[in-house]
């Protein structure tokens, strides 16, 4: 067997956004976000339902999927690959934008719901801390007194989870583990929970179209080559604002994204002119 990289944006939304997704998400929810609650979810009605027109343009690097909760808590599910300048205040910017967008102008804040951002990032965010899950809530500095818990915030980083298929003792373990080596995976572990063999039944390459499995290879050829871009431009500076004649590279760069990417943001990721991406495409 041959399941998709969950940790592609496109492969996640395809496993936990669908139609078919909501047990699913149920179970994932509950483990990611409410494991040492007594607080479940019993409901939850998936918003904006994956469907494979969202991979035409390919502009970003992240797809969220959002549901709102039988308690009308809504929760904003993100995979995120690549670390990026301001992803932090991204991240606090949508679950803010969410919060709000919820009143018209002329009704009461008490209506107001919570709002969750889940995220589930491949790299390390915070180093000075072990946990491989981080939330964060608005709290007093010093006395640690909870102000408000309608905004959470989740960090969950892929890279500090180590474990082995053997050594996973609770449906929380075996989800991360899901996230992180489904794409490596050949059989379905018969020691997985159940919602867990059905989302590897929803990543199996088998029960895909022609057309799903050619949008998954471009999201993973689209997320190698940035990859492979923000690393250059690390390399030769960009990221520091030096200037030193590195122009033939930003070049070079840009034409890799070409195919992949609109003008405005290679202009971005490269430091170039919009008209020198113009000039680019012939």
């Amino acid at each position: 067997m041959n399941f998709l990289d969950v940790r592609t944006d496109y492969a996640f939304k395809k496993v936990f956004g669908s139609e078919e997704s909501k047990e699913i998400l149920i179970s994932f929810l509950n483990a990611l976000i409410y494991f040492e609650s007594d607080v479940k979810i019993k409901d939850l009605t998936i918003v904006d339902p994956y469907n494979i027109p969202m991979i035409k343009g390919i502009k970003d690097t992240f797809v969220d999927v959002k549901a709102l909760l039988d308690n009308d808590t809504k929760v904003i599910i993100e995979m995120q690959v690549l670390n990026h300048k301001g992803f932090e205040k991204r991240v606090l910017y949508n679950a803010a934008k969410n919060y709000s967008i919820q009143l018209d102008k002329k009704e009461s804040y008490h209506l107001l719901n919570p709002v969750i951002a889940l995220s589930i990032v491949d790299f390390v965010m915070f180093e000075e801390s072990p946990a491989i899950t981080n939330s964060f809530k608005l709290i007093e500095k010093e006395q640690f007194i909870h102000y408000n818990d309608d905004i959470e915030l989740i960090f969950v980083e892929l890279p500090k989870f180590t474990k082995t298929l053997e050594e996973l003792q609770d449906i929380k373990e075996q989800w991360i583990y899901f996230l992180k080596n489904a794409g490596s995976l050949e059989y379905i572990p018969s020691t997985m929970d159940a919602t867990i063999k059905d989302a590897l039944e929803n990543a199996n390459e088998a029960n895909l179209t022609k057309e799903e499995l050619e949008a998954q290879h471009k999201r993973k050829e689209f997320i190698s080559i940035q990859t492979l871009s923000l690393l250059k431009a690390d390399e030769d500076g960009f990221g520091r604002g030096l200037e030193q004649g590195k122009y033939q590279e930003k070049i070079e760069i840009a034409k890799n994204l070409i195919d992949i990417l609109d003008n405005e943001t290679i202009a971005l990721k490269t430091g170039l002119t919009v008209e020198a991406v113009e000039a680019l495409r012939g």
